[in-house]
């Protein structure tokens, strides 16, 4: 056997292929920083501060002590702390009353309790978005009509 390769171990999958564990908690503790990009395919909990992107499968909670600084993409959402940079979230944005969210927002639903502070531009309805794409898309596609040329004489 040899001591880098587990004999026991399945084939790891493809992360894509694979749903998403809503079992399981990435947590950022208050006190940590992290710098870079962030993807997971389960759920996200940050209490402590990011500089850049998030990408996660399922819910974001970003609690009262979490500072994001950056654009995210996620499922769902609900957020205590601290957001500059722009949401796109598939499904419920949640802004508790302690949210402070400074960038735009693209969801489906959303829900702002009293005391949240929300500056910047909401976009929602991902049905009217997705309708609207699926037109300019067929207009674009539309083979050009040829042109006629005046026949010599």
């Amino acid at each position: 056997m040899s001591l880098f390769r587990n004999e026991n171990t399945t084939p790891t999958m493809n992360k894509a292929a694979e749903p998403v564990n809503t079992g399981k908690i990435n947590s950022i503790m208050e006190g940590t920083s992290i710098e870079g990009e962030i993807r997971s395919d389960s759920n996200v909990r940050i209490d402590g501060r990011v500089k850049g992107t998030i990408n996660v499968r399922g819910r974001l909670i970003v609690g009262q002590t979490g500072v994001v600084e950056g654009d995210v993409t996620c499922q769902s959402s609900d957020i205590e702390g601290t957001v500059l940079g722009k949401i796109t979230c598939q499904d419920l944005l949640s802004l508790k009353a302690t949210a402070k969210l400074q960038g735009d927002i693209n969801t489906k639903k959303l829900a702002i309790e009293p005391g949240a502070v929300f500056t910047g531009n909401c976009s929602m309805g991902g049905g009217v978005v997705k309708e609207m794409d699926a037109a300019r898309l067929r207009t674009e596609a539309k083979p050009a009509e040829p042109t006629a040329t005046p026949a010599a004489r």
